[in-house]
């Protein structure tokens, strides 16, 4: 290391002077031209001790870089993403992607004022609630219902409303845990509740239930296992069963269903996902499930039942501070009228259609976009089969039969494309898998099957 070059470094103050940087400032904020200086001079002498040499400050490109930083911090935090992980509903990026109707919906209501709490026929206020209330009882066949912010929120909501200083009886098999440590037995605590455990881990039969209820008990909550599945020996009480022993005791039967889908997806041959309408027709009086995950609507936390339990919700001071907005509003109230004739909601809602997609159709995509990539000078892009995901906590023993193009670049590690992938134009990812990136066609969306050659050719060409 050469240490007469760290004191040929100029002054921030001297840099900014120099004719090509000073160009910078008629686009550039002049706090922003002096930042990325400094990170730029930063870089250039930790360059210095690993034996690099020093740039040419006087020219463009040495301005041209100075302007690459700050492009790059003006960038947004939250950005489009090109899913090609074959997990449909990826938490990490963003769960379900909404249907052309909810995003037209989501315009309309953000570009003006809505009657989001105003009665038009009566000029008076109104509910927020009432502008999908409705739909989601016809839906469903639930008396009642309302929306929170997310699911979380509506299984809280319900336990502080009636649970509060009681006793609440669920399975040992259903103590579940969700992303973002989100366990039964702390919300239940957080509410003011008394979870009382009963059965074992992989069987619970209605008479552990009967021998469990006291003066204190509450509620009797059954949580879908979601994410995760016991099987072998295992039993559980039909919803029938316990809804007759609720009703018979006076207690409030409620269902966390989680994911939550309006459609049966065993018709697809897509597991054994219990449908909201199921649960409501079995006699469980609420139910509470998420808008983001199987329905295919944004993030929000729906909650259908019984309308002398609704009313109840309604009047807990905790519902204002969990409220769904009225973006969120306008997106659910359009993905709910996709589920009405005469719209067919495995076409309209990209969920839905990426997870009914078949093999078949999934194959011809792969072979086009593997026959446009492998054209590419130093891309290898080949066609084959693989497996997806529903992912979001949904249909945990599930895989879905897809297709995928393995891709791999001349002079380019595996782990190298994949973060070369992540830093594009549009960011891609995607998995590894027996030494190549793959990127699996269920989970492109159209636009991203457009985007893909772009994508990979600069990474190839730079």
């Amino acid at each position: 290391m050469d240490s007469s070059l760290f004191r040929k470094i100029p002054q921030v103050n001297d840099l900014i002077l120099k004719p090509h940087i000073a160009l910078l400032e008629g686009a550039w904020l002049r706090e922003e031209i002096v930042e990325a200086l400094r990170t730029a001079l930063d870089d250039v002498r930790d360059g210095l001790r690993t034996g690099a040499g020093l740039p040419d400050f006087d020219g463009p490109g040495f301005a041209a870089h100075i302007e690459d930083l700050m492009a790059a911090k003006r960038q947004p935090g939250l950005r489009r993403i090109i899913n090609a992980t074959g997990i449909v509903i990826h938490t990490n990026l963003g769960r379900s992607p909404l249907a052309p109707a909810a995003l037209e919906a989501i315009q309309e209501t953000a570009a003006g004022y809505t009657n989001i709490e105003m009665t038009l026929a009566t000029g008076q206020r109104g509910s927020r609630y009432d502008h999908v209330r409705d739909l989601i009882c016809e839906l469903t066949g639930a008396e009642d219902a309302i929306v929170v912010n997310n699911c979380a929120a509506a299984v809280t909501l319900a336990l502080a409303t009636f649970a509060k200083n009681k006793e609440v009886v669920v399975s040992r098999g259903e103590l579940i845990e969700i992303g973002g440590s989100f366990r039964v037995p702390d919300i239940i605590a957080q509410n003011g509740a008394t979870l009382r455990e009963v059965g074992t881990t992989n069987k619970t039969h209605l008479s552990d239930y009967e021998n469990a209820i006291s003066d204190d008990t509450a509620v009797l909550l059954k949580t879908h296992t979601s994410n995760y599945r016991i099987v072998g020996f295992t039993a559980c009480p039909e919803r029938t069963a316990l809804a007759k022993l609720a009703n018979e005791n006076q207690l409030v039967f409620l269902e966390d269903l989680g994911s939550g889908t309006l459609i049966d997806l065993s018709a697809y041959g897509i597991g054994d996902e219990p449908t909201v309408q199921h649960c409501i027709s079995t006699g469980v009086h609420l139910v509470t499930f998420s808008g983001d995950k199987l329905l295919g609507g944004p993030q929000c936390g729906i909650m259908a039942g019984k309308k002398n339990l609704i009313a109840k919700l309604r009047k807990n001071p905790l519902l204002r501070a969990m409220r769904i907005d009225k973006l969120s509003l306008a997106a659910l109230e359009a993905t709910l009228r996709l589920y009405k004739t005469p719209f067919e909601p495995e076409e309209e809602i990209p969920t839905l259609r990426m997870l009914t997609a078949m093999p078949e159709e999934l194959e011809a995509v792969a072979q086009e976009i593997a026959a446009i990539l492998d054209k590419l000078p130093h891309v290898t892009a080949v066609a084959a089969p693989t497996v997806s995901e529903a992912g979001g906590g949904s249909l945990p023993t599930h895989q879905l039969a897809s297709f995928c193009v393995r891709l791999s670049v001349a002079s380019l590690s595996p782990d190298t494309l994949m973060a070369r992938l992540r830093e594009g134009a549009i960011p891609l990812i995607a998995r590894i898998s027996k030494g190549d990136v793959i990127l699996d066609v269920r989970t492109l969306l159209p636009e991203d099957v457009e985007d893909l050659a772009g994508l990979i050719g600069a990474i190839e060409a730079s």
